[in-house]
């Protein structure tokens, strides 16, 4: 990959390891995935100066005793830089259970897909509320959506692979391409929270879920989503200054001031 121009930062061991019906995918407990990263993996990319970051899991929020078990072992625990999540099963504060077992290792949120079975505006909502202002309210390093693209019949994908979910684009033909809520998910962090940003404080109230962050340059960001059925009037108050904003129901909203 490298000789290709492609660097890679980061590995998982096994794509949902509990979920051997993935296409390709196999069965690997936590105490095989710490066998396999003390005495195979981690050694491994020590002796070939690998500077890849080893991260384990890479599964539902309902088990955080996986990792848990794997940051136990204190052999694998030393080649192991975080745990990643889906949140297909459980409830998204398991990252802070993690976080809070072992502050020093990372988090990432790895997946979540939006399907032909939703709906743009409930969609929206959701990931809104869970993928990108619960993992961050829960030390996540990141919120993926799953994946980048796909054409008008949802591939290509592996044999057995989902034949219904959506990329944040579905290009059609060299010259046309739709743009998914997948897209307008992600859409409302990454055109306003460049790398390098850090989550700060922020109050949550009523139905509405809130994340905020500084970036590089000293820019406040602040993500709302209305998480209830009728209209919201808030004041977004920092450093003794103040504005007011209506959040439409279900609605998400994106503020940003120096």
């Amino acid at each position: 990959m490298k000789e290709e121009g492609i660097g890679i930062t980061a590995i998982t061991p096994q794509n949902e390891p509990l979920h051997p019906g993935n296409n390709p995918s196999m069965y690997m407990t936590a105490l095989q995935q710490a066998n396999f990263i003390k005495n195979y993996l981690g050694p491994a990319f020590a002796n070939a100066n690998l500077t890849t970051k080893i991260i384990i899991y890479d599964h539902n929020c309902n088990k955080p005793e996986y990792p848990l078990a794997i940051l136990n072992d204190v052999g694998a625990n030393a080649y192991v830089d975080g745990s990643a999540f889906h949140l297909y099963e459980g409830d998204i504060s398991a990252m802070s259970t993690v976080h809070n077992a072992y502050p020093n290792k990372n988090l990432y949120f790895t997946e979540q897909y939006t399907g032909t079975s939703g709906t743009f505006d409930g969609d929206l909502k959701w990931h809104i509320k869970n993928v990108i202002i619960g993992s961050m309210r829960n030390w996540s390093r990141v919120a993926l959506e799953w994946n980048l693209a796909n054409d008008a019949d949802f591939g290509p994908h592996t044999p057995g692979g989902c034949t219904t979910c959506k990329g944040a684009i579905s290009i059609n033909n060299s010259e046309s391409f739709d743009r998914n809520v997948g897209y307008y998910i992600i859409a409302h962090v990454s055109k306003f929270v460049p790398p390098g940003s850090v989550r700060i404080a922020s109050t949550q109230t009523g139905n509405l879920n809130s994340v905020a962050f500084k970036t590089p340059n000293g820019k406040k960001v602040l993500i709302l989503e209305n998480d209830g059925n009728s209209n919201e009037n808030c004041t977004i108050v920092f450093n003794n200054k103040s504005f007011s904003a209506l959040i439409e129901a279900g609605a998400v909203a994106t503020f940003l001031w120096n």
